[in-house]
């Protein structure tokens, strides 16, 4: 596959469609399956409070694959995000409701490099907070 963005169709400052998505606990148990990581605080909403947190929370690589599946989305192949990153900077609280919590992913084309390559900077909230900063996807176009 490659991607089925155009280079010469995009411009820096462009915004991407900003995107939400549905976190509940189910999809905790699931990733948590999926990457062994079976940390009481992304299941146990006891354990999570007696540790100080305010209820459960999403596992912070679950969070940051939202963003990923954003970028990919957009782009239309998976293999064309070259380079990705971010840092964690708050945490997305789970309650066990039938709303769960919601993760809002948005993005701007930053820099247009050689070899037919954008940079992306992502902002993702859940609610009003911030959840990741610093976060960066080098995509190649075709």
């Amino acid at each position: 596959m490659t991607a089925t963005v155009k280079y010469d169709e995009v411009e820096v400052g462009q915004e991407l469609p900003a995107a939400d998505y549905n976190v509940r606990r189910l999809n905790l148990v699931m990733y948590a399956g999926a990457s062994g990581d079976f940390n009481q605080i992304h299941w146990n909403e006891r354990f999570a409070k007696m540790v100080g947190l305010p209820d459960v929370i999403a596992h912070g690589m679950y969070t940051m694959a939202q963003a990923g599946r954003f970028v990919t989305d957009w782009a239309g192949d998976p293999g064309a995000v070259v380079d990705f990153g971010v840092r964690f900077s708050s945490m997305v609280v789970v309650p066990d409701d039938d709303q769960g919590a919601t993760i809002s992913v948005s993005g701007v084309v930053e820099e247009k490099l050689e070899d037919k390559r954008v940079v992306i900077g992502l902002t993702a909230r859940s609610g009003e907070q911030k959840v990741l900063s610093k976060a960066r996807a080098v995509v190649q176009l075709s």
